[in-house]
């Protein structure tokens, strides 16, 4: 499971750019907290050698499924929450994770962890309340 400012990131697709090239149908890892994107770390090499190739011959566009055959059920089997699922349930997720490690940190005395996460819970907290107001709309 990957991790990212005391939440746990969601398995996504999506399209990269590199330089004036876009990759699409990236295997990603998206932090629903603080929006951070990264190259799956299972793929993360062959992305890396293939934004350099299209680059390389000038491509405007190439298409990751195209060059890399990768399991993706394998590549999301530990992540906690996809992007198909309600954004309010995710939220919630994250939040009971959140606390969970924010139990954690406060058996190690980490005050530093501590206070990151509760940041993170703030947050979190204001965007499950935005959520819910939209939802009453």
């Amino acid at each position: 499971m990957s991790f990212c400012c005391g939440a746990s990131m969601m398995g996504t697709k999506g399209t990269l750019k590199h330089f004036q090239t876009q990759i699409h149908n990236v295997p990603l890892l998206f932090c629903p907290v603080c929006y951070r994107v990264e190259v799956h770390h299972m793929v993360e090499n062959e992305y890396e050698i293939l934004a350099e190739y299209a680059h390389g011959d000038g491509a405007d566009e190439v298409d990751f499924r195209d060059y890399v055959l990768e399991e993706e059920k394998d590549m999301y089997e530990n992540c906690v929450n996809s992007e198909h699922e309600d954004p309010l349930e995710v939220v919630k997720t994250q939040i009971d994770m959140a606390l969970d490690l924010l139990t954690v940190a406060g058996h190690l005395n980490d005050t530093a962890w501590q206070m990151q996460l509760k940041k993170r819970l703030a947050v979190m907290s204001h965007r499950k309340q935005r959520l819910l107001q939209k939802n009453k709309s």
